[in-house]
């Protein structure tokens, strides 16, 4: 990601996953970074962030930052979690 926008280090939460970026004539793949972030002081709100490799899909360099209030960070964390059980189930199931 040559001409990335959100800061990568150490604290990122994934940096290269597999996205995918879909559009009315379009749909590529394309490596991205997710983070999710709050202030450091006094902080109001959680950040999730993506941004995918711009040189591999058909738009300009961006990132989507999406606001969260605790609550909505939370109802997402169960629903990754819900998601998450269903697929190692499934994967589990492969195995037998």
């Amino acid at each position: 990601m040559s001409d990335r926008l959100l800061r990568v280090n150490a604290y990122t939460t994934l940096d290269l996953v597999d996205a995918r970026a879909r559009g009315h004539d379009f749909e590529a793949d394309a490596p991205s970074v997710v983070n999710v972030t709050t202030s450091r002081e006094d902080p109001d709100h959680v950040d999730l962030q993506v941004e995918l490799d711009d040189t591999a899909i058909p738009i300009p360099a961006h990132a989507d930052e999406i606001e969260l209030s605790p609550a909505q960070a939370r109802t997402l964390a169960e629903a990754l979690e819900s998601a998450a059980d269903r697929v190692e189930a499934a994967q589990g199931d492969e195995d037998a």
